[in-house]
């Protein structure tokens, strides 16, 4: 059970860390948005290629054409926080138990 537990630990902590470097990723591609970027530039290439399957869900259930506004990243950003204070408390808390 004990290296159970600590599986769990590192998953959750690797998943962690995931969620966080997403959570800055799609932070920093919206602020982006606001200076119109090259979009031949290999950062701004890089940002859309990973940022854009987080972010197609929100655009399907919220499309930016009805209201004038990307709400998307918000949507994007509120998923990750809820995944960090739910999923990860979780895992930790299975982990400790083990």
């Amino acid at each position: 059970m004990f290296v159970l537990g600590n599986l769990i630990t590192a998953l959750a902590t690797i998943l962690d860390y995931l969620l966080t470097i997403a959570n800055w990723l799609i932070i920093i591609r919206a602020l982006l948005s606001w200076v119109n970027p090259d979009p031949y530039n290999v950062i701004v290439q890089f940002l859309y290629k990973v940022t854009e399957p987080l972010l197609a869900p929100f655009r399907r259930l919220v499309p930016a054409y009805s209201i004038g506004i990307d709400l998307s990243p918000i949507f994007a950003l509120l998923a990750i926080w809820f995944l960090k204070l739910f999923l990860i408390r979780t895992l930790f808390g299975i982990a400790m138990r083990l």
